[in-house]
């Protein structure tokens, strides 16, 4: 009876540094078939480890900024020398098959794209203590005080942007975090917005004119009002 739109979601997952976003998206990916994510474009030298078109794909700041010009992108930042952006046609094409598409954005670009698309799903993860992301930054030992310190100074400006969001998950447990999301985008799903259609096919329309007439014929009042 009920036809829900076609259109795919649009999920945003965004967080303070070391709130595991890419652990979370990566087992949302692992447990939902029908969850796409987008693969952004950046201008910075590949590093080890790294793979064209998995997590991103490389460009040279040229053809970054002719994407910029040609307004191929959905938003885009620029970071430390390098761009980062992410792609308008390739998102458009997913969303169209029905499929949900996630992407990890900073909190300035999540905003841009949901003035763009209000039905975006803004989810903002957090870890589960500040104490608990010095821990886990100390625990990789790639950065020195100032940059931990500016981290930091990132993470409390991210913090106070999470009214701008729909949803907020802390990250304590990796399983648990990711359950939640999920049941973030199965309430998405049954929102009354998003049906096209409440429509009643003939066989239906049948049976229930059936049982109706059934019932009233059956019923003392509908036998009193005929005497």
């Amino acid at each position: 009876m009920i036809k829900q739109k076609k259109q795919g979601n649009l999920i945003i997952i965004s967080g303070t540094t070391c709130a595991g976003k890419g652990t979370v998206i990566e087992k949302l990916l692992e447990r939902n078939n029908n969850l796409s994510l987008s693969i952004s474009y950046t201008s910075r030298a590949m590093r080890e480890g790294d793979k064209n078109g998995v997590k991103y794909h490389f460009i040279s700041k040229e053809e970054f900024e002719k994407k910029i010009k040609n307004d191929e992108l959905l938003e885009y930042v620029k970071y430390s020398g390098n761009y980062y952006g992410t792609p308008k046609t390739e998102i458009k094409k997913i969303l169209d098959t029905g499929h949900d598409v996630v992407l990890e954005v900073e909190v300035n670009g999540a905003q841009k794209i949901k003035e763009m698309f209000p039905e975006t799903i803004l989810i903002f993860i957090m870890a589960p203590s500040m104490e608990e992301v010095k821990r886990r930054i100390k625990a990789r030992g790639q950065e020195t005080n100032e940059q931990i310190i500016k981290r930091f100074q990132t993470a409390y400006q991210e913090i106070n942007e999470i009214p701008k969001y729909n949803y907020v998950v802390i990250n304590d447990e990796i399983e648990k975090a990711v359950e939640k999301i999920e049941a973030i985008l199965l309430s998405e799903k049954c929102r009354v917005d998003r049906i096209e259609e409440i429509a009643v096919e003939n066989q239906e329309e049948i049976i229930h004119e059936f049982l109706m007439n059934k019932e009233f014929d059956n019923s003392p009042l509908y036998k009193n009002k005929l005497n």
